[in-house]
């Protein structure tokens, strides 16, 4: 299935030397060259998307749609860029921001445009990202938001002054070629869904990760697609 040529692509791995088969194209391209990605779940093949897809939108959460309907398709609400944002001692972190909602960058030249640049000197546009609640993953506070950094809820906005930090991810390669997400405010936890239901719109929530190790466990692997790449079952992608 898989070709004999692989590369341990170790700065893309957490956890363990976890060696990722040259030809996943989609994982390298979503953690390095920045292109959107589907992310597609490992149970039943749904696809990650924001519950509102509007721009002005930042307080609502995820779901997993198991249809790819034209308003998502057209609004690039199966999109998603994982966005390189640091590191946490040796471990690189990323947002995962969503290309729904986007919002284009201001005219070169302006107050606005210094806010943020991309590696080529051009303004970057404003993606909402996906936000952890400050006490997840307790019962009552498991969920997420997406959403500018700016205009999430205030328990959203960060733990220690740093807006960010609740929106910066652990990326997860796993030895069977999905991501598995883990948010570096509660390291014990994973991206999930609510009561572990896997199934149409299912709520994206915290989890506790009863697997006790960063690869994770099956309930939260996605496999990032690029979008030429949907309707192609996973296994049979890179041939």
């Amino acid at each position: 299935m898989y070709t004999q040529e692989r590369t341990a692509m170790a700065n893309l791995v957490v956890g363990g030397p976890v060696a990722v088969n040259s030809y996943d194209n989609a994982i390298v391209a979503a953690l390095v060259e920045n292109r959107p990605v589907m992310l597609v779940h490992a149970f039943n093949g749904g696809y990650l998307r924001p519950a509102e897809l509007k721009a002005e939108s930042h307080d609502k959460g995820l779901k997993l749609a198991t249809a790819l309907d034209p308003a998502t398709k057209d609004a690039q609400g199966h999109l998603w860029h994982i966005t390189p944002g640091g590191f946490f001692g040796q471990r690189p972190l990323y947002y995962i921001e969503s290309a729904a909602g986007q919002v284009a960058p201001p005219a070169p030249g302006s107050a606005e445009a210094d806010g943020g640049r991309g590696d080529d000197g051009a303004p970057k546009p404003q993606r909402r990202r996906v936000t952890v609640h400050q006490d997840a993953p307790q019962s009552t506070a498991d969920t997420v938001q997406v959403g500018l950094p700016s205009k999430v809820g205030d328990k959203w906005r960060g733990k220690n002054g740093a807006v960010e930090d609740t929106q910066l991810w652990v990326v997860t390669v796993t030895p069977w070629g999905g991501i598995t997400f883990v948010p570096i405010t509660h390291p014990d936890a994973i991206l999930g869904f609510k009561d572990h239901t896997v199934a149409k719109d299912s709520e994206a929530r915290l989890t506790y990760n009863w697997g006790g190790d960063f690869t994770g466990t099956v309930i939260n692997t996605f496999y990032p697609r690029l979008p030429h790449e949907w309707d192609v079952p996973y296994h049979h992608v890179f041939t």
